[in-house]
């Protein structure tokens, strides 16, 4: 069976090798119709402590490394937003 592979937003990575990822997704509301979004945190494991709050990352299914951390980082798919520093006139 393949693992599944998820793309989320970094939340927190203030853990020891690990980030805290949000996933969001899109679903239609059974009764009305309209789309609504739902989101989900998995903590991942990041061996390396590389990606940081921000960052678009891939993650994918593994064993269990801990009693919350069954997924792995894989890669980044995109860089922080960076803050847009005000001038001072």
């Amino acid at each position: 069976m393949p693992k599944r592979v998820l793309t989320g937003t970094v939340v927190s990575d203030k853990t020891d090798k690990t980030v805290v990822v949000s996933v969001e997704r899109r679903v239609k509301h059974p009764l009305y119709g309209k789309i609504i979004k739902r989101s989900k945190k998995y903590h991942a494991h990041d061996e390396a402590n590389a990606y940081h709050t921000g960052e678009t990352v891939r993650i994918e299914e593994c064993a269990p490394i801990s009693k919350l951390k069954t997924w792995r980082v894989i890669d980044r798919v995109g860089a922080a937003p960076v803050a847009a520093a005000e001038s001072i006139a």
